[in-house]
């Protein structure tokens, strides 16, 4: 239910703050005094498009706050959104600027309009005089049947079944154009991907075969370069002492001048040292003079290995060896074994079909539901009907065949006549104040079989005579007694049936709102029975309807 509602500079109204009861709420008030800004206030905080035009004269922008509670259908909501839940209340607010840019918030935590729109149809249902147009909308007409006839699983269960159809034939749609282009282009990709396979590809080798391939155009002078170093760290002949050798010498004369002066000691152990890794670099150098090849075959080889890889760049497009690999493993993929996609696309085939079957049972099981529903659902509103003074009216709830779907193979009409004669569609067979019937009486029965969020009535007596509006607050009364329901009205008849009545009125340009005690709605009826001149015998009648 609704428990507050909170405008700030909304167009006309610069400051309101109100609560609301559980029951049959009334809004009445002379015609201009902001009754449709206010229904507008609460429209914009549930996601209506927000418009510069909103933001009233008293600041740069407007902000509605409403709070309302929570079920566990809005804590899912909310949950799956990751918002926070953990109060009984659910605070939404919206914020709307001269640019006529909006900020949307639930329990303080920003928000989505596509959130705050999926929370709106879980916390109110505003019903208009135009709202009639829902009986022209297919989906109103299925929903509503559906719930009087406990077909609230099966339609879920259906749901499901007909994504599982679409799942399963875009799966096979796929597949097929999969083995179509694998037929059409297998030879090409045979011979792009043969080509990579002979190629013996390996990962890193481009720059290994550079490294070799600049080693071996230099080899013979790599390696007289290292045959001098290598004679000059370890000389061939007895008569010319190695660096090694000498530093042995050294290190000899070190240790014995030590004993005299004990800082040599320091000083041989360093030489001592650096003549270990002489000795070391020494080995090192022959070792790799000894395995320098100077092998013009190899050099050959390398640069043969170097030009096909670059080719191979050019025809590829590539830029390193990795990238050829990944082409390869791509081609690899096209010119699979054309039989396993058969295979697959005969299995997806066969999916398809189990998929269909399984949705076509339960469109049946749904269509057998429907119909055991159709009759009591159309009979329980036509006795609404003859309720409020459409005592000969005929109402028919019809299913025809329509292509399969989300919601079965069903489409419904309604048909109406108010002679009881011949039945034609309701949004043609019925006048304005007709369809206001027809749609209070179905919502009505749809409040039998379902939580129901809040519901507004917006002026849906209108055009209906004293009597008829007498019932139709009956009506909305005995609704009342069961969830929250607001009606805006100009007929004292309802609002006489009301658990609290609340004023719009206008002053000083600005609209208000505020509850009105008993006197004050003794005032208000009989203002709404005689006019803006209040007699005495329009007071005894307000008092008389608010008795009755």
């Amino acid at each position: 239910m609704l428990y507050s509602l909170s405008v700030n500079n909304y167009i006309l109204i610069g400051s309101l703050e109100t609560t609301f009861p559980e029951g049959l709420v009334i809004i009445s008030g002379e015609t201009g005094a902001g009754k449709s800004i206010l229904l507008g206030a609460l429209s914009l905080v549930l996601g209506a498009k927000a418009e510069a035009s909103m933001v009233g004269p008293a600041g740069e922008n407007c902000v509605v706050e409403a709070v309302f509670g929570m079920d566990e259908t809005v804590r899912k909501i909310l949950a799956d959104a990751d918002l926070p839940c953990e109060d009984d209340r659910l605070v939404l607010r919206r914020t709307v600027g001269r640019s006529g840019r909006s900020r949307s918030f639930a329990n303080d935590e920003p928000v989505s309009i596509g959130v705050l729109q999926e929370l709106s149809a879980c916390l109110v249902d505003i019903h208009s005089q135009h709202q009639t147009l829902r009986l022209q909308d297919a989906r109103f007409r299925m929903e509503a049947l559906d719930l009087r006839a406990g077909a609230g699983d099966l339609c879920k269960a259906c749901a499901d079944a007909w994504n599982q159809v679409l799942a399963s034939r875009k799966a096979l749609e796929e597949l097929e154009q999969r083995l179509n282009s694998a037929r059409e282009q297998q030879e090409y990709n045979q011979s792009r991907w043969q080509r990579l396979e002979e190629a013996s590809l390996t990962s890193g080798e481009l720059e290994d075969l550079e490294a070799e391939q600049k080693q071996l155009a230099h080899a013979e002078e790599i390696k007289e370069t290292l045959s001098a170093a290598d004679e000059l760290l370890t000389p061939a002949g007895d008569d010319v002492p190695s660096p090694a050798h000498q530093m042995r010498e050294c290190v000899k004369l070190l240790e014995k001048a030590a004993r005299f002066v004990p800082s040599m000691q320091e000083l041989s152990e360093r030489l001592s040292s650096a003549r270990l890794e002489v000795e070391d670099i020494a080995a090192e150098v022959n070792a790799a003079c000894a395995r320098m090849d100077v092998s013009p075959e190899r050099l050959q080889q390398v640069e043969d290995r170097l030009s096909l890889l670059y080719s191979l760049f050019q025809k590829y497009g590539a830029t390193t060896v990795d990238e050829l690999i990944a082409e390869r493993d791509r081609l690899s993929s096209l010119v699979m074994d054309a039989s396993s996609l058969v295979a697959d696309v005969e299995e997806a085939r066969k999916a398809l079909a189990g998929a269909v079957k399984a949705h076509e049972d339960l469109c049946e099981q749904l269509h057998a539901k429907r119909l055991a529903g159709a009759v009591p659902f159309a009979a329980a509103v036509e006795a609404q009907l003859h309720g409020l003074d459409l005592e000969k009216s005929t109402f028919e709830v019809v299913l025809e065949d329509a292509v399969p779907g989300a919601t079965g193979r069903d489409t419904v009409q309604f048909l109406f006549s108010s002679t009881g004669q011949i039945k034609a569609d309701v949004s043609k067979a019925a006048s304005g104040g007709e369809l206001s019937r027809i749609m209070l009486s179905i919502k009505a029965e749809m409040a039998r079989f379902k939580h129901m969020p809040t519901l507004v009535f917006d002026e849906i007596d209108s055009g209906v005579s004293g009597g008829t509006a007498h019932k139709m607050g009956q009506l909305v009364c005995e609704m009342g007694r069961s969830m929250q329901v607001f009606a805006i009205t100009h007929l004292p008849q309802v609002a006489a049936k009301g658990h609290a009545h609340y004023l719009v009125s206008k002053a000083s340009g600005s609209t208000t709102v505020h509850q009105l005690d008993d006197e004050g709605r003794v005032q208000e009826i009989a203002r709404m029975l005689s006019g803006a001149s209040i007699t005495p015998e329009a007071i005894a009648n307000a008092q008389a309807l608010l008795k009755a």
